[in-house]
């Protein structure tokens, strides 16, 4: 099957990701942001226009089919919902914590729902703790849906800081989505293969591949401070966001 997009680091291809397994299960490493299951979706008011959910969203069965064709052994890094069962073979959760501006529909006694788990499963290897498992944006979420148009964009950041913590290897991400993976995984310098159902979306993250330069060195823009880890031996890693149109 001929590529959306390819470069030197990134091939993309469009179409039904299980459909097309043998492409990107060859990885090795997973880094995805599926269907959540919770049919997210935003009603029309206050004279603004509903905006559309996304495909299989219903449902967790996308997910879990996607990572039974993974395996359990190989590294994965899979985002969620918080009140929805995790993955089989979870083995630790991560909480990516949004500003605050987030995640207005749906609360419950006044809390707002502003962060999303991240689920990590397989084999990551020995590597020391420094790292809080709460990771903390400081851009508004509204920020990237405006940027990439796509109403759920990872910040770029938060997927650096996420596969910078991954083992060596290509990187898969079978729900491409706004490009976030594809994008950090190039500007980290690794070779990374994604999938995207809409065509809409393919184009999307084509363009935004094609305008962006080669950047392998990611944090060394002084825009703003956007993602914090803090660990317990007080340091502190700061990412910033440059330019993701």
């Amino acid at each position: 099957m001929e590529p959306y997009y390819q470069d030197d680091l990134v091939t993309l291809y469009h179409g039904d990701c299980l459909e097309l397994s043998d492409l990107w299960t060859v990885a090795d490493v997973l880094v995805t942001d599926p269907p959540y299951g919770i049919a997210w979706g935003v009603p029309e008011r206050k004279g603004r226009k509903a905006i559309a959910g996304i495909a299989n969203d219903t449902d967790l069965v996308a997910r879990d089919e996607v990572l039974e064709s993974w395996g359990t052994s190989k590294p994965a890094v899979i985002f969620g919902a918080a009140n929805k069962p995790a993955p089989v073979g979870t083995k630790q959760v991560l909480a990516w914590e949004k500003t605050l501006d987030s995640g207005v529909l749906g609360t419950v006694a006044g809390f707002r729902r502003n962060w999303e788990a991240i689920y990590l499963r397989g084999e990551f290897g020995k590597m020391p703790a420094t790292k809080s498992s709460v990771i903390r944006s400081t851009v508004s979420t509204t920020h990237y849906a405006r940027e990439t148009g796509h109403a759920h964009a990872k910040p770029i950041a938060v997927m650096e800081l996420l596969i910078g913590q991954c083992p060596d290897g290509v990187i898969a991400d079978p729900f491409a989505g706004s490009g976030s993976t594809l994008v950090a995984a190039r500007n980290l310098g690794r070779r990374v293969i994604g999938v995207e159902l809409e065509e809409h979306y393919c184009e999307l993250i084509a363009k935004r591949l094609s305008q962006q330069s080669f950047d392998f060195s990611p944090r060394s823009h002084p825009a703003h401070t956007e993602v914090r880890s803090s660990g317990w031996s007080g340091t502190e890693q700061t990412f910033d966001l440059e330019g993701i149109a």
